[in-house]
């Protein structure tokens, strides 16, 4: 039994590697705030039809 058989075998319920993104399942660049969880590229591309706009 190796270091390669139990390396994240272990479930993630807390910290950075338990949250995902709603929309793609990412685990890179999770927005929280406001209980969005969906990452960057998914808020950038739905970020109009949520109600956040550009001002300039």
């Amino acid at each position: 039994m190796g270091h390669e058989n139990i390396w994240g075998s272990h479930p993630k319920r807390y910290g950075k590697g338990s949250r995902c993104c709603r929309v793609c399942a990412s685990r890179i660049g999770i927005i929280r705030k406001y209980g969005l969880d969906i990452c960057r590229r998914c808020f950038r591309e739905n970020a109009n039809n949520i109600g956040f706009y550009k001002y300039r």
